[in-house]
């Protein structure tokens, strides 16, 4: 009788080991197909000065949209993460030095990459957050680009992406956005430009960067991937919400919240929020007080 306990036992732990393999294999697939699929969108050009109050304009936009907290200071790339579970996560090189941007790479490639999430041959770009640097203005469009024109090139070879598991089963269910590609209205015309006056609307404009983590409605919910804690509600329902102005922008500058809690600069860049200027982080405020 326990030989055929153990026997069935085996067989039955064994086609659940089969069929989980046998499912992982189709997610992998899936996560595959994607990747590599071929887009094709109408070439878009801007006018890109390069006055100093626009590439000044650009470099601000660069700090506070977090392209150099994944591409680094002098926008070289990296290996952002290494892991066996998430696999190898890397920001690009996008200067022209060896490794970077090709010496032809123009503003309609920057536009292409920046409003609709692929390079410049139609393939997707991963973990690239177009689904936000698509609502920018074209005005500060422009200026980004004309920032990330004017770098010097930085030779820094690196390695392609390689997804691990963790990657692709929270891309397939959506706990992830690996594509950016699939996220946006590639029919959305962009404004011109935005009012620059501290207020909700402002607010608003800034937030799509929080979107990312704290969720379309900012009420935060689920950890952005395993291994990290919960993300906070920040709308007047949740703890944030509880707190003035003030202990919001001294939150965000210095990543001490109003009970002393020093938050960890891996799971919530306040060293990056800390570079917003005084009326963009009170228009973040008083926006998310707005939501209910």
């Amino acid at each position: 009788m326990l030989r055929k306990i153990a026997k069935w036992t085996g067989i039955v732990l064994g086609s659940l080991l089969l069929l989980g393999f046998a499912g992982y294999w189709l997610i992998a697939r899936n996560i595959t197909q994607r990747t590599e699929r071929t887009y094709e969108f109408a070439a878009e050009n801007l006018t890109i000065p390069t006055d100093s109050v626009t590439v000044n304009r650009g470099e601000h936009l660069a700090v506070i949209k977090g392209c150099t907290d994944c591409h680094g200071t002098n926008l070289a790339g990296k290996i952002m993460i290494d892991d066996e579970g998430l696999g190898r996560l890397v920001a690009a090189n996008l200067t022209k030095g060896k490794g970077g941007l090709p010496a032809d790479y123009v503003t309609t490639d920057w536009v292409r990459a920046l409003r609709h999430g692929v390079d410049r041959a139609g393939h997707p770009l991963l973990f690239m957050p177009s689904h936000e640097t698509t609502m920018l203005s074209e005005q500060d469009m422009a200026a980004i680009i004309a920032y990330c024109q004017q770098i010097p090139a930085v030779d820094n070879e690196l390695p392609a992406h390689k997804l691990g598991p963790v990657v692709n089963l929270m891309t397939y269910l959506d706990k992830m956005t690996l594509l950016s590609v699939e996220k946006i209205d590639h029919d959305r015309k962009m404004v011109a430009k935005v009012d620059s006056t501290e207020g909700i609307a402002l607010g608003k404009y800034l937030a799509v960067s929080c979107s990312g983590c704290h969720k379309p409605d900012f009420k935060g919910g689920d950890p952005v991937a395993p291994g990290f804690p919960p993300v906070p509600n920040l709308t007047s329902t949740g703890n944030v919400g509880k707190w003035t102005q003030a202990q919001f922008i001294a939150t965000l500058r210095t990543g001490k919240t109003p009970s002393g809690h020093q938050i960890d600069n891996e799971n919530m860049p306040w060293k990056m929020t800390a570079q917003y200027e005084q009326k963009e982080l009170a228009s973040l405020y008083q926006y998310f007080r707005s939501i209910k």
